[in-house]
């Protein structure tokens, strides 16, 4: 698996942000059964920058704590059997892993985040990755149920990885 990082403003958290997301990225994967070798990226930024991707790619002129962009298609969430059938469009030919899709966190959102829900920044930064790693297997949140599901996958991960609220 490889997770590639880039870093457009200095976090500065308590924890190790770069080993902290391999650990959960490369859990997600493990937890969802994903059948390849996978490639992510991931990019740290603050208000303005994820606020300025918003307005690029959502023409929302507002900053999110996290945005995704998955590169695959799915029949259904979390449903990899037809992957292979696009194997030229999904795989990279550089390192023949498949191209989940990018991650885009403010981490000035972690932060205020972390503070309004009362636990940590780690375990803020730890549910936006695991939340952005599910939109990235095809899961949603648009409906009750698809939120629901999502929710309860959110939970399961975390609870597994020992990352609880404080």
């Amino acid at each position: 698996m490889s997770l590639n990082i880039e870093k457009e403003t200095e976090a500065a958290f308590d924890f190790d942000e770069e080993e902290l997301a391999q650990k959960v990225v490369s859990f997600a994967i493990s937890h969802e059964d994903f059948p390849y070798e996978a490639e992510v990226n991931l990019t740290l930024t603050g208000n303005d920058g994820i606020r300025e991707i918003n307005r690029m790619y959502r023409e929302i002129d507002a900053p999110t704590d996290v945005l995704s962009f998955p590169m695959l298609s799915y029949d259904a969430p979390g449903d990899f059997s037809a992957l292979e059938d696009d194997y030229e469009d999904n795989f990279n030919p550089d390192t023949g892993e498949i191209m989940l899709g990018d991650i885009v966190i403010s981490t000035d959102r972690v932060r205020e985040q972390a503070k309004a829900y009362g636990h940590s920044e780690r375990r803020e930064y730890a549910f936006l990755i695991v939340h952005s790693m599910l939109h990235l297997f095809g899961y949603d949140h648009v409906t009750e149920e698809e939120a629901a599901q999502m929710e309860a996958k959110q939970r399961q991960i975390l609870d597994a990885m020992q990352i609880f609220r404080d």
